[in-house]
Formats: C-alpha cells, structure tokens, sequence
C-alpha cells in the first residue's frame, strides 16, 4: 500500500485513518515511514509525526552510573527469546499522561505474526530469581534456566534502520539496560538510526533527538536499500 505524502501543514501527524494490521500493511508503512497508534475506541491511525524523534548509535548517552550497572553484571541481556511476554508486558505497563494502552490484543497478535516471519525482535533484560524479592516474583515471566523477565523493548527492523516500539521495567534499569545494550549491539551490524518515534525526556536522556520529517524520510529512503536483519536474533550470545 501506497501512504499518503505527509501533509506539512498536518502538525498533529496523522497522514492516513483505517486499513489493517497484517504484516504486509504494517511492513509497508514502515518502510514509508508511518506507524500505528491509536486508542480502543477509534480507527487505526497511521502516524509519521513532525519532528521525528531518533538516536544514532555512535551518539548514545550512557550516564556513569548505568555503565557501572552493566559492567557489573546486574542484567543478563538476551534477544527474541520471549517476544510476546515483552510485548504484553509493555501492553501492561502504566504510562504517565496515557489513559490505558495502545497495545491491545489486535496489535500483539499481529506483531507476534512478524516476529514468526523474522521482522520484529525483543530485547530483554533478566536477573537471577533470587536477587528479585519473594511478594515481586510471581507477577514476572521465568525463563527455562530460572532467570526472571525484568524489563525489556520491542520493535521491528529494515535495512539499516530499527523501529523502537515500546519499553517495560519490572525492576529499575531493566528497560534502559536492554535499550543500551541493543543499541551498541546493532551498532555493530552496521544499523544506523534507530527510530523513537515521539519524543521523551527519557530518550533524550539517552541521546535521542529531534529531526525533521523530511529529513527522516531522506534518511530511510536511503537505508532501505540495505539488506535486511531478518530472522531470530542471537545478539548476545557467545
């Protein structure tokens, strides 16, 4: 499907109202630089939002005391182990300023679809189940080897370019502990901007900023002619 030009007098970002979610709508939208957000009780809207909120690897922020945090071990960091429990996770997450989640059951099983066809991913961030207390561990996914779900991030890649869906913390760090560590990570594969969508003091905590739209859609032209990252993700694995 073909997305309508962005409007530059649409300040808001809304370019296109209705269609589905099978995965080929939303491959396409996002190689056109559009993305879904809406709530229950309205139509699906199709954003691409002005500015647009970015990091690019080389210029991520990691504050001193969050490099001792990883360095020190305090999360184990794995990749498309758990994707639907990271997804209903996030989908589960009280946000400030938001009135219930835009993640609902239509958007889980169709992101669920293309993480089986190799386009979206989860990070995640895990801890020994006996450093989390007692009254916490039963709300947290386990892992075969014992090891609790603590926060994580979702999102889906094309070509040069990853597109950050939605983050969850269980324990403080977890969620920035799995952004780091993917974004150093896909650094090395050669991804060069990683998308966030709308603007947050966290991002931009984290070294994310604010381009225009025309700029992004210059930029994603061109990184869609690379090749994509298809497939499960052993990013952390030795």
């Amino acid at each position: 499907m073909d997305f309508p030009l962005p409007d530059e007098t649409n300040v808001e970002g809304i370019i296109a109202v209705g269609g589905n979610l099978s995965p080929g709508m939303l491959l396409s939208a996002y190689s056109q630089g559009a993305f879904p957000w809406y709530s229950d009780d309205e139509p699906i809207l199709w954003w691409n939002p002005d500015p647009r909120c970015v990091l690019f690897p080389e210029r991520l922020h990691v504050s001193n005391r969050m490099e001792r945090k990883l360095r020190n071990g305090n999360f184990t960091i794995r990749s498309d182990t758990r994707f639907e429990d990271v997804i209903k996770s996030c989908a589960g997450i009280t946000r400030r300023h938001e009135d219930g989640t835009w993640i609902n059951s239509d958007i889980i099983r169709s992101y669920c679809s293309l993480f089986e066809l190799g386009w979206a991913h989860s990070i995640e961030a895990w801890v020994p189940a006996d450093t989390v207390a007692g009254e916490y561990r039963n709300s947290m996914q386990v892992s075969d080897d014992g090891y609790l779900l603590a926060g994580g991030l979702y999102g889906i890649s094309l070509g040069r370019c990853f597109f950050g869906e939605s983050m969850f913390s269980n324990i403080t760090d977890a969620s920035k502990a799995a952004f780091i560590s993917m974004v150093r990570a896909l650094y090395s594969l050669g991804i060069e901007i990683i998308d966030c969508q709308i603007t947050t003091p966290h991002l931009l905590s984290l070294g994310a900023e604010e381009i225009s739209r025309s700029e992004y859609m210059s930029r994603l032209a061109d990184l869609q002619k690379h090749p994509d990252f298809r497939g499960r993700w052993k990013l952390f694995e030795s």
